[in-house]
C-alpha cells in the first residue's frame, strides 16, 4: 500500500497520508506524497486538492525521529532537501490546496500544512506547533520561512523558540488556520471539508481563475510590487482567453448564474 492514498471524486483530489500510528513522514512517504501531488496536478478532472491524515488522531506528527536518529548527516540533508522540493510543489501547482487537519499537526506535519493555501481544522482534535527546538534543531522543511510570512517575524520566533504547541482555536486566532469545524468524527470532518472544497469546483466556481489567482499570490508575494503586477497582468491575459471568462461576462450581462467548466 502507498504511504499516500489518492482518490478523486466530484472535482476534488484527496491525498490521504496513511502511515500508522502517527502518519510520520519518511523518505518513502515523501516520495509517495510527491507522486500524489503530481498526479493531482495532471488530473484534468481534479480542481481542488485536499490533504488529510488517516485515522482519528493525527494529520501528521512530523518526521520519523527513529529514522533520522540512525541516518548520517548527508542523508538528513538530502532528506530535508527532497521534502522541501515536494512540499513546494503544493504552492507551485495552480490548483487550490486545502489541508484538512483532522488531528495532531506538529513539526513537519505543520510544515506540510503551511504549504497549503488554506488550513481547516477539526475543533478539539489535537495540537499544532513547531517544537523542533526541543530536539536541538530548527523546523527545516520550510517552517521558519512560511510561519514567519504567515504570522509575522516576532510571533513566529516566539512560537518556535518556546517550542510550544496550541489547540486549533488558538491557531485560528493567530491566523495559522483559516477555519475550525465542529465534527463528531474525523470521517465527518473530512466530509465537511470536501463539501467546502466543492465551492471551488465547476460549475459553481471558475477553478482556473482560482488556481491562477493563487499563483499570483504565491509567486507575486515574493516579488517586488512592479514585478508582481507584471505577473498579475500575464495571468489575467491567460484568463481573458479562457472559456470561463467568456461565460462569466455573458452570464453577468444576461443576469443568470454562470456555468463554469474550469477551462
Amino acid at each position: 500500500m502507498p504511504h499516500v492514498e489518492y482518490h478523486a471524486e466530484g472535482g476534488v483530489a484527496q491525498l490521504t497520508i496513511n502511515v500508522p500510528p502517527a502518519n510520520c513522514y519518511s523518505y518513502a512517504m515523501m516520495q509517495d506524497l510527491d507522486a500524489a501531488i503530481l498526479r493531482a496536478r495532471f488530473d484534468a478532472e481534479a480542481h481542488v486538492i485536499v490533504i488529510v491524515g488517516a485515522g482519528e488522531k493525527f494529520f501528521c506528527a512530523g518526521a520519523d525521529i527513529r529514522m533520522l536518529k540512525g541516518a548520517d548527516p548527508t542523508f538528513k540533508y538530502n532528506f530535508c532537501l527532497h521534502a522541501n522540493e515536494t512540499i513546494g510543489r503544493l504552492e507551485q501547482t495552480p490548483k487550490l490546496v486545502i489541508a484538512a487537519l483532522n488531528g495532531h499537526c506538529v513539526g513537519g506535519g505543520l510544515e506540510i500544512a503551511l504549504a497549503a493555501d488554506l488550513r481547516i481544522a477539526r475543533r478539539g482534535a489535537g495540537q499544532c506547533g513547531l517544537p523542533e527546538v526541543a530536539l536541538g534543531v530548527l523546523p527545516g522543511t520550510g517552517g521558519t520561512q512560511r510561519l514567519t510570512r504567515l504570522i509575522g517575524k516576532s510571533a513566529a520566533i516566539e512560537m518556535m523558540a518556546e517550542g510550544r504547541t496550541m489547540d486549533f482555536d488558538e491557531a485560528l486566532k493567530l491566523g495559522i488556520v483559516n477555519k475550525v469545524f465542529d465534527a463528531p468524527s474525523a470521517a465527518d470532518f473530512v466530509g465537511q471539508v470536501r463539501e467546502y472544497a466543492k465551492r471551488f469546483v465547476p460549475p459553481a466556481k471558475a477553478s482556473m481563475a482560482v488556481g491562477l489567482l493563487k499563483r499570483a499570490c504565491q509567486t507575486g508575494g515574493e516579488l517586488s510590487l512592479l514585478d508582481g503586477l507584471a505577473l498579475e497582468r500575464e495571468l489575467q491575459q491567460r484568463l481573458f482567453q479562457s472559456s470561463d471568462a467568456t461565460e462569466g461576462l455573458v452570464a453577468y450581462v444576461e443576469k443568470r448564474t454562470p456555468n463554469f467548466t474550469g477551462r
